[in-house]
């Protein structure tokens, strides 16, 4: 069904910087498991919408859990070849305290290249609309550093380039720009060389940790049911590449993530 860590974290040591809660593979446990997140040492979930349906499953989580949190976005995946209504997305954010960002959106060239302007377009306008309501953004980027980094400069947001995948040199412009990087389970990974340089060289205090839950385990579980406990196993890791406790790693990285997000 799915894992359980071996060690769980200290109480409200964790905070899952996003995740996907909605997803159909929780389906079957979803309540089971997120009334154990206190226990495991979760204290706080950002669920991360990509359309308007799964905007609505997110803001559903966040009125039925008080940990939970939203933040609401058109994926690159999920642009449509017709126009998105964002007064609609406009008003959605006006009506909810608990909507703390605006994502995940960002470019994707790994799945579908053929609409670059489209996903340029709409990632442009939901950098605005992050302006307009003074909330940080959750990057998606893959396969699209280029352009990707070319919109943030431009833009300047704050924010989280999420489950990052860039180079060192790509994580130091991020930085540069006052953003965070996000690290997940993929630092677990043995052949995640590039990621475990850009975390041993950038500082502490620009990390979020994050699962993709329900995508994305760490080891010793992966390809299994990711879920924001498991981030211990993150958080392990990352403290084993700086020479820290894991307390140190937990401490620091949500206290970042508190700041990011404002709550």
């Amino acid at each position: 069904m799915y894992p359980v860590p071996s060690f769980p974290a200290p109480k409200g040591s964790i905070i899952d910087s996003h995740a996907h809660f909605n997803d159909k593979k929780f389906d079957s446990f979803r309540d089971e498991l997120l009334l154990k997140m206190h226990d495991l040492g979760v204290s706080k979930i950002i669920n991360c919408g990509c359309d308007f349906e799964t905007i609505d499953e997110c803001v559903a989580l966040s009125n039925n859990y008080d940990f939970c949190y939203t933040s609401v976005g058109f994926h690159p995946e999920n642009v449509p070849d017709s126009e998105i209504d964002f007064e609609r997305f406009r008003n959605i954010i006006k009506n909810n305290k608990k909507i703390v960002a605006i994502g995940e959106t960002g470019l994707d060239y790994y799945w579908r290249d053929d609409n670059k302007s489209a996903q340029k377009a709409a990632f442009h306008t939901q950098l605005e609309i992050s302006k307009e309501f003074d909330l940080p953004v959750i990057i998606h980027d893959r396969d699209a550093h280029g352009d990707t980094l070319e919109i943030l400069k431009e833009h300047k947001p704050k924010g989280v380039v999420h489950c990052f995948s860039g180079s060192l040199e790509m994580a130091k412009e991020v930085i540069n720009l006052g953003m965070y990087i996000g690290i997940g389970g993929v630092l677990t990974f043995k052949n995640s060389i590039k990621l475990k340089e850009v975390a041993r060289e950038i500082p502490l205090t620009k990390i979020l940790l994050e699962t993709d839950a329900p995508y994305m385990a760490p080891e010793p579980f992966r390809g299994k049911i990711n879920h924001s406990a498991l981030i211990i196993y993150v958080a392990e890791k990352l403290a084993e590449i700086k020479n820290l406790s894991v307390q140190e790693v937990l401490e620091a990285t949500s206290k970042n993530t508190e700041i990011l997000f404002k709550f």
